[in-house]
């Protein structure tokens, strides 16, 4: 692996880096520290320019409308662009566009009509439903929500939980038990509208994430037809899986680059600050602080680059993105946790983004699977069947 950048990654990460310091940062000033979205004019502003870029819709395939970029360089774009207050979960505002549920880019024909293009239209929003009130954590046997035939038709019964946009949506993606005795091999992915008779919003349930909740939902003899099953009978895990494996490279990369971000912010306050006579600068523990800083961002770095470019180059790496997002997310809240006691009482102050940062990067160790579930991919990885 070649970690030189070339001279096109050069020019798409240098700018992608000047919008974000000339068109995000200044924004923030004047918004709500806790915020997550900007006014539709600003936001359709920004669109028009990282369309005229060429970088609107970063994760659409190219046959679909989305620019020929690869996982690499997607990975050093999603460090740049979480660096501003938002940017862990609201990177640039969602002025790059994005690509809704990539699952669907593996749908039938009808159905891409009927929810892709809408969707990358920007006309549908949908929301993805795994994870119930039974555990998270190992979806495919905590599913209990079932899916029984019924003529032409399924009947959902079950419940869902941390299910970001539900109340929002239009449609989602709702993984049930079809085949009782399966484990992970008997789980089905439906196309589910949101307006079906059953389907039910209980509540919302909010989190340590800025202006943001999710919601559980109830299905009560929801009726799905066949025509929106997507993918296999029985094979809806393996569509989940592996969309979830890739993403958590770009995930990791976010992480990344609020480390970054917090960094420099410390090597730039601590030569300015001083006690007892000298510069914050001078002092061995601050020093020692900055110095493990730069290494849990270089590894992360690292780690998580080795991991996309596997991914292009069409190699096995699901045990490469485990440790990417373990890493990065990991060492990103041990970065921004000490660059908060260099900053003092002004680092816990909403004066500054670190404060937001420490809250949401605390998601990071469970979001898109916990720590100890990457550790246990990783040991599987490496152990084989003894560990299946």
């Amino acid at each position: 692996m070649n970690l030189d950048l070339s001279h096109e990654q050069e020019l798409i990460v240098s700018m992608v880096r000047r919008f974000v310091r000339e068109e995000i940062l200044p924004l923030e000033l004047n918004l709500d520290p806790d915020a997550d979205e900007i006014s539709a004019e600003d936001k359709a502003r920004l669109v028009k320019k990282t369309k005229s870029m060429g970088l609107y819709g970063l994760d659409i395939p190219p046959e679909y409308g989305g620019p020929e970029i690869d996982l690499v360089t997607r990975t050093l774009l999603a460090i740049e662009m979480s660096q501003h207050r938002a940017g862990l979960y609201a990177p640039c505002y969602g002025t790059f566009g994005g690509a809704g549920l990539a699952q669907l880019f593996e749908a039938t024909d009808d159905q891409k009509e009927r929810y892709l293009h809408p969707t990358l239209r920007g006309e549908k929003r949908g929301f993805f439903g795994l994870s119930e009130p039974s555990g998270g954590s190992d979806p495919a046997r905590a599913i209990q929500t079932k899916a029984i035939a019924d003529g032409k038709d399924w009947i959902i019964n079950g419940s869902k939980l941390w299910i970001s946009g539900a109340d929002k949506a239009d449609f989602g993606l709702v993984f049930a038990r079809t085949d009782t005795d399966k484990g992970r091999n008997g789980v089905t992915c439906f196309i589910v509208d949101t307006d079906t008779p059953g389907f039910h919003v209980r509540r919302v349930v909010h989190t340590l994430r800025s202006a943001h909740y999710a919601t559980e939902l109830q299905f009560t003899d929801m009726r799905i037809p066949s025509s929106n099953i997507l993918g296999e009978l029985n094979k809806g895990f393996a569509i989940a899986n592996d969309r979830l494996t890739r993403q958590r490279i770009p995930y990791a990369a976010g992480c990344i680059g609020v480390a970054i971000k917090a960094n420099e912010m410390a090597l730039e306050y601590v030569p300015q600050r001083e006690t007892f006579g000298a510069p914050l600068s001078s002092r061995q523990a601050i020093q020692w602080m900055l110095v493990d800083n730069e290494i849990d961002i270089k590894q992360s770095i690292w780690i998580t680059l080795e991991a996309a470019h596997k991914a292009n180059q069409g190699l096995p790496y699901r045990k490469e993105a485990a440790m990417a997002k373990l890493v990065a997310s990991e060492a990103g809240g041990r970065v921004v946790d000490r660059c908060m006691q260099m900053f003092g009482g002004l680092g816990v102050a909403k004066d500054l983004p670190l404060e937001r940062w420490f809250r949401e990067m605390r998601i990071r160790r469970i979001g898109e699977g916990p720590s100890e579930v990457q550790r246990h991919v990783i040991a599987r990885e490496l152990l084989g069947s003894s560990l299946r």
